[in-house]
């Protein structure tokens, strides 16, 4: 299967109303597991090769927004593939409970505060969408509230892609089976058992709620300057692999170029 398809594949249509099942969080797209990493190594190469090349070209700047269920895997995702750029050219923030600062503004700003500039790689572990999501679920603002907001965020993310900032949405599915599977490990093994809190009992027993949540964002959100991808994650291998193609994709298609210098490098000559 050419691997190209794979983001194809994974890209919402703008406007598209999805259902979020479990089936679906375990595709493979027809992909080995083998196959799939050979290819995550290829493409954490040309990853690296292409932030380099945007870093030096400096039109364009690239924000992959990472959205989940608890234990969806977004950690994991920046740790196997974003960690292919380098250090110096990203920046990566992990949003949690508003800060009392943080909640005297508007739900916007603390985003806004962490937009990379130009040039560098953004990914924001969490994001706007907790507004839509989390804060509909847990009934912190009312309905026309949270309605509202999916209005304000198309027309930020417009105004982000007009200012040559690509957009890449990507959404981690997993079944409620493997969440289970997951919790179960951070409780059991030690060195996870930092990330599990009993609020994610709470929030499990909402999955329901949760997923009509995500599934209306996927919908009223998705549009054709930043759309969705939809990321089986239940195989941790597929979910690096999709994430990395879908990122190699989107780089490549920028105009990206070297700057010319300033100088003639034919008439510089280095002393000995």
């Amino acid at each position: 299967m050419p691997r190209g398809r794979i983001a194809q594949r994974l890209r919402l249509a703008p406007g598209q109303r999805v259902r979020l099942r479990d089936a679906q969080a375990a595709e493979r797209l027809g992909w080995d597991e083998d196959e799939a990493k050979r290819a995550l190594d290829a493409n954490r190469e040309r990853l690296e090769q292409l932030q380099y090349k945007m870093y030096a070209d400096g039109r364009f700047g690239l924000i992959v927004l990472l959205q989940a269920i608890d234990a969806g895997g977004k950690d994991g995702t920046i740790r196997h593939v974003v960690s292919a750029f380098n250090p110096g050219g990203v920046q990566v923030t992990s949003f949690k409970a508003p800060s009392p600062e943080e909640a005297r503004h508007d739900y916007l700003w603390r985003v806004e505060a962490r937009i990379p500039p130009r040039g560098m790689v953004g990914v924001l572990n969490r994001s706007h969408y907790e507004e839509v999501m989390a804060a509909r679920v847990r009934r912190l603002v009312p309905r026309g509230t949270w309605e509202a907001r999916y209005a304000h965020i198309n027309a930020y993310e417009r105004y982000l892609t007009d200012n040559r900032l690509r957009l890449v949405k990507l959404f981690l599915q997993i079944s409620k089976k493997e969440q289970k599977r997951r919790f179960e490990a951070r409780v059991r093994e030690r060195h996870k058992q930092w990330k599990f809190t009993p609020s994610d009992i709470a929030d499990r027993a909402q999955w329901g709620r949760y997923h009509r949540a995500f599934e209306d964002a996927l919908c009223h959100c998705g549009s054709a300057w930043a759309p969705w991808y939809l990321i089986p994650a239940d195989h941790k291998w597929f979910r690096n692999f999709a994430v990395s193609q879908i990122l190699r994709e989107e780089l490549e298609a920028l105009p990206l170029r070297f700057p010319r210098p300033e100088y003639d490098p034919r008439k510089i000559r280095i002393p000995d």
